[in-house]
């Protein structure tokens, strides 16, 4: 690698540690070229990515960013997972990677400038995804003028039931 593929890799990796919301290191040791192909293409429809990197490189890349707490972690084998927009989905998309390739282990994440270890991988992955969040925020924001409806309609329906019940006392009657 040559300077300037050197300085284009920095940039890259600099610019996916600034977009991405979630990001995983991994150790993908002893993984076979097909489990590696797998992880790639489960990352496609979350709009994730996953790259192996260099070292050295990556902590150029990573300096003066919250993501340069991730810089004891780049030892070994490395792969970095960026995530895309929903960072829940790119996290349960990788925790079932875990399932199905027992040699890719998780070594750090980065959460919303937080550093977390496996579990807190795994607790990010048990979030309740973007779309679930939005579906309670709407049936919220709809709870307060269904309830305020229904106790406006209570009263005409309550008096028209006292008419209807009053109407059938007097045909009882006679």
């Amino acid at each position: 690698m040559n300077r300037e593929e050197k300085a284009a890799f920095v940039e890259e990796i600099r610019g996916r540690f600034e977009a991405a919301p979630f990001v995983v290191l991994a150790d993908f040791k002893g993984s076979t070229v097909a489990q590696m192909d797998a992880l790639r293409r489960a990352c496609e429809p979350t709009g994730s990515h996953f790259q192996v990197v260099k070292n050295t490189l990556s902590k150029r890349a990573i300096a003066g960013l919250d993501a340069q707490k991730l810089e004891p972690h780049f030892v070994g084998n490395v792969g970095v997972l960026f995530a895309g927009e929903d960072a829940i989905a790119t996290a349960k998309m990788f925790k079932a990677q875990l399932k199905d390739n027992k040699l890719l282990v998780v070594k750090a994440g980065l959460f919303e400038g937080d550093v977390l270890d496996e579990k807190g991988v795994e607790a990010v992955a048990e979030l309740p995804s973007r779309e679930d969040l939005l579906a309670t925020l709407l049936s919220t924001i709809q709870e307060g003028p269904r309830q305020l409806l229904g106790v406006i309609q209570g009263a005409p329906r309550d008096l028209l039931y006292l008419l209807q019940n009053y109407a059938s006392e007097l045909e009882k009657q006679g």
